[in-house]
Formats: structure tokens, sequence, C-alpha cells
């Protein structure tokens, strides 16, 4: 077996051929991994010095072949990565093709990376995927659409086409990125080694050669034969043991808590960078003391600690691993000290703060990894305040987007804390907070209460009753107001309350000893103006539970309503578009989602939103949108302006993504 480090487009070019085996599964790669791709190229492709962007593995075997035929290898591992850039290749092929001075281009790409142009048949190809995938696979490389049925290849090829039409981007830059910035550890087989076997060897349980493996054999290539046994036994093997899958996540978040920004697929390259035959026992030494406060990290219950236990099992349940760099460093100042147990707890309340209000007010969460590594030597070298003070001093800088309380009031009044897993969990810990502020003199038991609804969901349609107490607008109130903050409680109660009227969920919420639930007390009937009330009446203990930490002079104003305004413009993803009335707004705004999104998140919005866009034109006062849907007519103002929030939060779009100028 042979092992080498190699940029992506020594593998591509010459007359060659890879053939996935037949013991390969067809191609499986879906958006989640385009995407991960395609962020990494970007920011390649940013780059004034690309440095090389380490993607992976890639084992090949070569064959026997006809003395006049292409030199073809077995792809036993990496058919997955090789096919995506395959495609991603053609797709730019294509896109040069539409232009006389990128012809070039295309030509470059077809002849010395997609295709042997001077061979015949199936050998013209560079790569031949499984017998399932080839048809589509051939069509694309051939230079043809891609059919019309929904097969991975096709939908790949129509991912990374929209993506290209969108970003407009040069193609030129693109293709260096891809075939100079990707590099693979390229290993290959001696033709007396089982192929099958290394395959199965490679994917045991379906997991690939991970990057904690590279590094572990890295690691003890520097490291004495006879000291190897002893210190793999000592340090490698529990941190193996404890973190299993997690421990190439873990070296990531160690290498990061220097102010690097390391990739998912950069964590063995950067390690190299680091680790040499002197250092590398005392690299090890000190990665097993953070894999130590990594594990606390990802398992809270497993620090002694009540106080930071319960801290961080909060700040888990936010899922924003992206802290874990900036802890990492002030777990290990809590261990020498420099810090005590009060401000270690400080500094976890902070980072939740931090998170829960940027959450509430659909920041993107896409900045974190960019903040947070660099912040603990930023707050030691920018500022000459205490540690504490210095935290808040640079997480209300301006370009981090702390939100000040009028934006953060004003927001827990749309966002919806209902209808993903993501949402549900900080959904139940706002609740929880609101409650535990009350103080109850014997602890509440969270683990058996769930979300319930007032107003309730039911997926095949409100009940008469609900729609009559509801009132004359009650599709708007339902599908804007449903998830929202007013609209919830917790309760051990959710099956029996179900989907039954108010007045006897009123009846069983009074029985529960929640403080949340008194709050129903004195009401009679639960409608628009009810939901809105409860929630400015939680706002405010939100307001108490996560204060405003930046400088009080900085708060702006926020309007509380849109009503009776008249837009001027509205801009999306840092384009304005003239409009002037709010159905202008509703109208551009819808159509732009029209053009970001494919046919199946549109209908979301349709299956989710009726009442504001549908395939019914014959509905008073409708409009067509540019695929053929139409939105709503009559509607006012506010309710435009909450469906386009969450509209744009649904396509993955933030706030800062939507404006409009009023």
């Amino acid at each position: 077996m042979k092992a080498s480090e190699i940029k992506l487009q020594k593998i591509l070019e010459g007359t060659q051929q890879y053939v996935v085996p037949l013991f390969q599964r067809p191609y499986s790669w879906e958006r989640q991994q385009w995407d991960n791709l395609w962020d990494d190229l970007i920011e390649l492709t940013e780059q004034e010095i690309i440095r090389p962007h380490f993607m992976g593995s890639i084992v090949t075997m070569q064959t026997n072949s006809v003395p006049e035929g292409v030199s073809k290898y077995l792809l036993i591992d990496g058919q997955q990565r090789l096919t995506t850039i395959l495609i991603l290749l053609a797709v730019i092929r294509d896109r040069a093709k539409q232009n006389k001075e990128t012809n070039k281009l295309a030509e470059q790409i077809n002849n010395t990376i997609l295709i042997n142009p001077y061979e015949d048949g199936l050998e013209q190809y560079k790569l031949q995927p499984t017998q399932a995938d080839r048809p589509d696979f051939h069509q694309i490389i051939d230079g043809d659409s891609p059919n019309s049925e929904k097969s991975l290849i096709n939908g790949c090829y129509r991912f990374f086409e929209k993506k290209i039409r969108h970003k407009e981007i040069e193609l030129t830059s693109l293709k260096k990125a891809i075939l100079t910035g990707l590099s693979l550890v390229s290993i290959t087989l001696a033709s007396d080694e089982n192929p099958h076997l290394v395959f199965e060897s490679l994917n045991a349980k379906g997991k690939p050669l991970s990057q904690a493996d590279l590094i572990r054999n890295y690691f003890f290539m520097k490291i004495h034969v006879d000291q190897q046994e002893e210190i793999y036994a000592q340090y490698w093997k529990p941190m193996q043991n404890n973190l299993a899958d997690g421990l190439t996540e873990c070296i990531r978040h160690y290498l990061m808590k220097d102010g690097l920004d390391v990739k998912q697929n950069e964590v063995y390259l950067n390690l190299k960078d680091k680790v040499n035959p002197k250092n590398a026992l005392e690299s090890l030494e000190d990665l097993t003391k953070f894999a130590d406060y990594y594990q606390k990290l990802i398992e809270p219950h497993q620090e002694t600690n009540k106080s930071i236990s319960n801290c961080l099992m909060r700040l888990k349940r936010l899922e924003v691993t992206t802290v874990y760099p900036f802890l990492l460093n002030c777990y290990d100042d809590w261990m020498k000290e420099k810090i005590s147990i009060d401000n270690f707890v400080e500094v976890l309340n902070i980072i939740e703060n931090f998170i829960i209000r940027r959450f509430v007010c659909n920041v993107p969460t896409g900045s974190l990894n960019k903040i947070f590594p660099s912040l603990y030597s930023q707050i030691n070298r920018e500022t000459d305040k205490k540690f504490m003070e210095g935290l808040k001093y640079v997480l209300t800088g301006k370009k981090y987007s702390y939100p000040t309380d009028d934006k953060f009031k004003a927001s827990l009044k749309e966002v919806e804390l209902y209808g993903t897993r993501f949402k549900v969990e900080k959904g139940k810990l706002i609740l929880e907070s609101i409650e535990q502020s009350f103080n109850h003199k014997e602890k509440v038991s969270f683990d058996n209460l769930t979300i319930e609804h007032i107003m309730p969901q039911m997926p095949k349609g409100l009940s008469e009753d609900w729609k009559k107490s509801l009132g004359e607008d009650w599709e708007i109130t339902h599908e804007l107001l449903l998830h929202t903050l007013g609209n919830l409680t917790l309760t051990g109660y959710n099956s029996e309350l179900s989907n039954c009227h108010f007045s006897k969920k009123k009846e069983i919420l009074l029985d529960s000893k929640l403080k949340l639930n008194e709050y129903f007390q004195d009401k009679k009937n639960w409608q628009k103006q009810d939901i809105e009330d409860r929630t400015e009446y939680l706002a405010d203990f939100c307001l108490k539970i996560w204060p405003y930490f930046g400088d009080a002079s900085q708060k702006g104003t926020v309007r509380d309503t849109v009503r009776g305004t008249k837009p001027k413009a509205v801009s999306v993803l840092n384009k304005t578009y003239s409009v002037k009335s709010w159905r202008e707004v509703l109208e551009t705004t819808m159509n732009i989602i029209v053009d970001l999104v494919d046919e199946d998140k549109f209908q979301e919005l349709v299956e989710e939103f009726p009442r504001f866009v549908n395939w019914n034109d014959k509905k008073p006062n409708t409009k067509k949108l540019k695929n053929g849907a139409s939105i709503g007519g009559n509607l006012y103002a506010d309710d435009i302006y909450s469906f386009c929030l969450k509209a744009i939060e649904r396509v993955g779009l933030s706030s800062e993504d939507w404006q409009v100028e009023i």
C-alpha cells in the first residue's frame, strides 16, 4: 500500500479512467454534502494565496488493461467526492460555453479533465460510476442537460448550476480552486491486495477513514517505536474510547482555540503544521488535556461542579458547538485557577445570553465560527479591561450584531419557537427559563414536560369551534401566531389537551403547578389579541433573564408596527428593489424566493402559509408570481411583514438579508 498527499489536479489530468467496483454503493451525496463543498470552494476563491484544502482520502488500485487501452484504476474509496467534483466541473464547462470569452475554458475542462478526448466508447470517460448511475452521469459529461428524473446525479448538477448562476462567480477562479486548492491523501494498493477486503476495512459499519485515523498515524510516526505502545495506552486510547466519532471534531476545536480557522476537512493538514518529531509527545499530552475538557463540554454531566455542569447543559441544548474553541481556553484558565468558579459561570451565562438574543433576532449563525476561535486572544489583545468586562466589550462590538433590548423584544413577538427540532429545544429552554424565574421554593422538574400550543396545531384543519373563536381572520392568526411565544406553554398533559377548545384546555392547565399557566386564570377566550398580549407579558421576563450587557446609550428604537406606513424599497441579499406598497413588498420578496429555492422548498411555504401564497388564482385580489403561484389579497401591512420574516427564515436567509426601507 502506497500513500501520498496529492492535489486533485494530479488525479484528474492525463489519459486514465477510474472505475467504481461492483461492491460499491451508488452515488449517495445529497444537499448537505454539496453545500459543504460549495462553501469550502467559495472560501478558497476568496483567498489571495490558496492554501490546500484537505477533502479526505482516495483509495485506488491499478487494473490490467489491454496495451492500447487507457490506464484503469479501481476506485475503492472516494467515489462520492470524485463524482461530485466531476459533475461540478461539467457545470462550469456548460456555463463557460455560453460566453465566447470563456469558450476556451470550456474546451480545456472538457478535454483535460472530464474526458479522454482521443479514446472511443466508454474509455473516453474519466470516471465510470456504478451501473445504476452511468446513464445520468454520461449524459452530463456528454454536455447534454440532465434529464427530468429526480436522481441524485441530476440533483447534484442542478444544485451547482443554480449556485453558480446566483453567485455570478468567476469561472476560472472556481476551476482553479477545485484543481489546485483541493488535496487528498491518495492511497494506491498493490496488485496482490484484496480490494474488497480493503474497502470493508475502510468502511467498517459504513464509516470511512477519518482524519483522526490519519492524525493518530502521523503522531506515532513521530514517536520512537519503543515508546509507542505505552504512549498509545496512556494518551491516545482513552481519547479514542471517550470521544469515538467525535475525536476529529475535538481536535479541530483544539486547533481553533489558538485563533485558527480550521475547516472540517483541514484538521489533518493543520495538525501537521503544528507537530514535529521534537514536540510530538508534548503536543499529544496537551491535546489529551484539552480533550478531557472537550468531553465535559459535550457531556456536561461529567463535570462535577454542579453550577458549571448546569450552564454547560444549557449551552449544549442551544447546539452552538462553535463556542467550544473559546470555552476550551476558559476551562483551562479555571483549571489553572486564573479565573474563579463564579467567573467561569459568568462567562457561560454571557455566552448563553449572546446566543439566545441572536437566535431570537434571526442573526446569521454562520458568522459564529469566525467570532469564537479568535475571541479569547482578541479580549487580551484589544482591551485593557478585566476578562469579564473585556468579553462583554468585544461581543457588543458592531460587527457581532448583539441585539439591543428593543430589537430583542420586537423579535420575541415574531420568532417561532416550534416547528423543527432545532427550534423546539430552544423554545423549551426559553419557557423553562421563564418558569424558573418565578423562584419556586421547590425545584420544578422539566424532564416530562413538553411544549403545548394553546391555539392547537391541528394539521388536518382547525375545528369549527376554534375558527369561530378566532374570528374572521382565523387563517392569518393561525398561520402567523401558531408557534410564537404567546401561544406556547409547558405541560405534562399534552395528549389530554390535544385539540381541545380553550375552555377545556384552561381547566387542565390551571390544575398545573406551573406559574406559567396561572396566566390563563382570567382569560375567557383565546384570540389574536390574547396571544399578542401574552407574548408582551412573557417578553418582559426574557429581558430580565437575558439582560442587555452592552452600552445602554447604543440602544436604538424598533418600530412596534408597520401598519399605516408606506414602504419605499425592499433589500434582499444586498440588492435593492423599489416598491410603492406593502403588497409590492410581498410580491417582490416572494419572486426572489422563487429564484432562490427549489420547487419542494417553495411548496413547503405554500402548505404552511396558504393564506399568503397558494396555487389558487381564482381567489379575489390575488396576484401571480413568476412561477405561477399566487399571493393572497386583502392583507394588512403587519401581517405581510410578519409573513415575509417567516418566509425568508424558512429559505435560510437571516434578518440581515431582508430589510424594508420605510
